[in-house]
């Protein structure tokens, strides 16, 4: 009811300013080129420019305005087994000539992989998600991790027709969300891209596949992925650094989060065998240290 309210209110504004802006256009212009001249030269502005990105950006404000970075989800996919441990205490016992039919023992095998260094019968547990409300620089970079050769599909640009609604959804990076004025900046860079892109499809037919060539790396994307264990854990490695890039961080402790919710085994490799390399090797290897360890001497 009050989304119902506001815009009828918008519209009110809208026709108001509209009907004041022509008006006193007309005015000044009337001094210098004629009166119907005037009126035939402000309707062609009008027409021209889009007046309004102003009063949409209020409303997104004030109204519609998401809080962007909470939007994201990990959503792990039934196809991911909810007994990694066991998984792979089964294939190191063919390995190992044992029984297999036993799930206590191979539980207790495959703890024994884990904690003697064995990385290979992580590669058998596969974890497939939904990456979803990230931004697309994130995600760019979630796509140099390829240890394990990881399969991604990522949202198209092509088929999905960011004209439609609100358009596309973006991040904002915290250092941005700080400020208000940077912050309303911002909404309103990417209120204007939208614009801008649905005009492209629209008044100018022109295709979404070359239209979204605007969309910023800042647009909120979604992925499918699987990978390994072994590839998840390597990337923790350099991830959970605080050092890494912000959002990235803040990905993978996401992925963490979902998995550790999934299943008690999940729950158990994460707490033990995710963090960052530091807390591995027990030293800084980075360049430039956080001081959180100390570098190797």
């Amino acid at each position: 009811m009050i989304k119902k309210i506001f815009k009828a209110v918008l519209f009110l504004i809208r026709f108001i300013i509209v009907v004041l802006i022509v008006d006193i256009v007309v005015d000044l212009l009337s001094l210098m080129i004629g009166t119907f001249t005037a009126q035939l030269l402000v309707i062609c502005i009008l027409f021209s420019l889009d007046i309004f990105v102003f009063m949409e950006l209020l409303y997104y404000i004030f109204i519609e305005r998401k809080n962007y970075n909470n939007m994201r989800k990990i959503t792990i996919l039934p196809e991911t087994t909810k007994n990694p441990i066991t998984l792979m205490g089964a294939r190191a016992g063919v390995c190992w000539g044992a029984d297999i039919s036993n799930n206590e023992k191979n539980y207790k095998r495959g703890l024994d992989c884990i904690k003697s260094g064995h990385g290979r019968v992580m590669e058998y547990v596969n974890v497939e998600m939904i990456i979803d409300g990230y931004s697309a620089k994130v995600l760019r970079e979630y796509y140099t991790h390829i240890g394990g050769s990881p399969t991604r599909l990522q949202a198209s640009t092509r088929y999905i027709n960011y004209s439609k609604g609100n358009g596309f959804d973006f991040v904002i990076p915290k250092s941005i969300e700080k400020s208000k004025e940077a912050s309303s900046e911002w909404y309103l860079t990417m209120t204007n891209i939208n614009h801008t892109i649905a005009d492209f499809i629209k008044k100018y037919n022109i295709p979404v596949e070359d239209a979204t060539m605007l969309l910023p790396l800042a647009y909120s994307s979604k992925m499918v992925d699987k990978r390994n264990l072994r590839s998840l854990i390597d990337m923790s490695r350099q991830r959970m650094c605080s050092r890494a890039y912000w959002e990235y961080r803040e990905l993978f402790k996401d992925i963490s989060s979902a998995l550790r919710e999934y299943s008690d085994e999940w729950k158990w490799i994460v707490d033990n065998l995710f963090h960052a390399k530091c807390d591995e090797v027990g030293y800084c290897t980075e360049s430039k240290s956080c001081g959180r360890k100390s570098k190797k001497e």
